[in-house]
């Protein structure tokens, strides 16, 4: 059932209770299970945090701990299935769900004893009415008494005739009602998509209770940027006059526009330019002529090449000053009309500055590092201390981390654009990444590679003439492991200017796997990410077309 009071039927809850949290491997439950520790920290709640990356993790740790746990908290994973029905608990187990996944499971919904959503209802969810999808089996029961002895009195045969066409007709109905709750179902569970992230919702009942900060509000950087700006100002305000405005060791968040460029105040400008999405594509930068357009822009901005090719922390002041009006101006030049956007930016004292964009991208490289002898708790531990003040060297580590993942997904894109890898099935586009591809393994998790699959989407419809191909989704897909012949799929919806990016392929991929008995494991949060045995991935293919035809 949803929540309607977070402070009272949930904080107050817990508050004195000895709680385990579990966290998916992701960056919106990293800040969510940072604003919610600060909470617990502020009121000494005893809790144990537990990440976990997938299905089978979930079981495992809840076999581990149940015993020892009456509350269970959930981050961005729980929602989408039937929690229930895979954890087994016992009768007395609750467990409070904040997930940004949708649709969420309607057995969940209407749950009441044992499931808590912590999940906001503006959101539109259009979740079916109780009746449409549950029935009482009452009517079964009465039909099976009914049944008795063919030797009734001849008098009684009227009788036991009329219930014999109304019990034929109770049949019909429920046939109907069951063929209707199929519809609505399958409308209802058809797409994927995600609701409000999981760091704004615990972010909002802090606030709630007054126990917001500036940290926590940072860690809100994932989430809508026209609300965040009320915070912004209300914690980060200062009078013009005061002596003090900035000291060495404070925290200060402001909203800025500024430029569409990754990472650019931690690398050069250059390496910005030919590693960030949206300049690559724009300039179709795998190209001859690509890099002849780079070369122009730089030039029709008049930035001396020695200049682009530092760091830019070592660019002349005076070309830094206005920097960001000549980049936008030449930008408009060579039709990037949104070179500038609004953001958030963070400053620890004089020296370090950061971008939201820059902490993300920093967090998912630490969080989903291809090292052997690191595990996944480690990196999820190393990502979650990286967003802590005190732990710039971890964040520093994230942006290395960071830049070697983003050149290493332009090559990739080159690649496959330059060899023609991408394939046009009919109802979807394909790509497969090889063996023996540079730096594929970092790409093997699932948000790595789905990050790859949107960058690969967009370049793609910049570099192609058919219009058709422009308006396709792409499934893509990486090897996992080599050992045991796995390849992790995942499937990206059309690269479109919508903001509905809602995504059709978690229940395609279930029907094509149960069609051809191909050996799959729906592991993932996202229902979209799959692993596949190499083998059976043609046959796969080829049912993933037949039905999406």
């Amino acid at each position: 059932m949803f929540v309607s009071d977070f402070r009272k039927e949930f904080y107050e809850v817990v508050q004195n209770q000895r709680v385990l949290l579990f966290v998916a491997s992701d960056v919106d439950s990293l800040c969510a299970c940072k604003i919610l520790q600060a909470l617990f920290q502020c009121d000494h709640v005893q809790y144990t945090l537990v990440p976990v990356s997938g299905w089978q993790e979930l079981e495992t740790a809840f076999l581990e701990h149940k015993e020892q746990f009456r509350y269970f908290i959930l981050i961005n994973c729980g929602a989408n299935i039937d929690l229930l029905d895979i954890l087994q608990p016992d009768e007395d187990a609750i467990f409070f769900v904040c997930d940004t996944h949708r649709p969420v499971n309607v057995v969940n919904v209407y749950n009441d004893p044992q499931i808590k959503l912590l999940i906001k209802q503006d959101d539109d969810l259009e979740i079916p009415a109780y009746d449409d999808i549950f029935r009482d089996e009452e009517e079964d029961e009465e039909h099976s008494e009914n049944e008795k002895d063919e030797s009734e009195p001849s008098e009684k045969r009227t009788r036991l005739e009329e219930e014999i066409v109304a019990q034929t007709m109770k049949r019909r109905e429920r046939r109907e009602w069951e063929a209707r709750r199929r519809d609505i179902l399958f409308d209802y569970e058809q797409y994927e998509y995600h609701g409000t992230s999981s760091a704004m919702v615990m972010f909002d009942l802090a606030w709630m209770m007054s126990k917001d900060l500036n940290d926590m509000l940072w860690m809100k950087y994932v989430t809508d940027i026209g609300v965040l700006q009320r915070h912004v100002s209300r914690h980060n305000h200062r009078d013009e006059d005061e002596e003090n405005t900035l000291s060495v060791d404070c925290m200060r968040i402001s909203f800025e526009y500024d430029l569409r460029l990754a990472l650019y105040q931690h690398w050069s400008l250059h390496d910005s330019l030919c590693n960030t999405c949206y300049t690559a594509a724009r300039f179709k930068l795998w190209s001859v002529h690509g890099q002849k357009r780079l070369q122009e822009f730089l030039a029709d901005m008049g930035l001396p090449l020695k200049q682009v090719k530092q760091k830019f922390q070592s660019m002349d002041i005076s070309l830094k000053e206005n920097l960001r009006e000549m980049i936008e101006e030449s930008a408009n030049k060579f039709g990037m009309k949104d070179m500038r956007i609004q953001t958030f930016s963070i400053h620890f004292g004089f020296k370090h500055k950061f971008l939201a964009s820059d902490v993300v991208f920093a967090t998912m490289s630490l969080m989903e590092s291809p090292e052997k002898d690191s595990s996944g708790t480690d990196n999820f531990i190393q990502a979650l201390d990286s967003l802590s003040r005190s732990n710039l060297d971890k964040l520093y580590l994230g942006l290395e981390l960071a830049k070697k993942q983003l050149r290493a997904t332009q090559q990739i894109i080159a690649s496959c654009l330059c060899t023609n890898l991408i394939i046009s099935q009919g109802p979807f586009l394909y790509c497969s990444l090889m063996e023996g591809t540079p730096d594929v393994m970092l790409f093997s998790k699932p948000a790595s590679l789905s990050l790859l699959s949107r960058h690969l989407l967009k370049s793609f419809v910049c570099s192609t003439k058919n219009r058709r191909c422009k308006l396709l989704p792409l499934v893509m897909s990486a090897p996992l492991n080599v050992e045991q012949g796995t390849v992790t799929v995942v499937g990206i919806p059309p690269e479109t200017d919508s903001s509905d990016r809602k995504n059709f392929f978690g229940r395609a991929f279930e029907k094509a796997a149960e069609g051809t008995n191909s050996r799959t494991l729906h592991n993932y949060f996202d229902l979209s990410v799959i692993e596949l045995k190499a083998e059976d991935r043609s046959k796969f293919l080829d049912a993933l077309v037949a039905l999406l035809s």
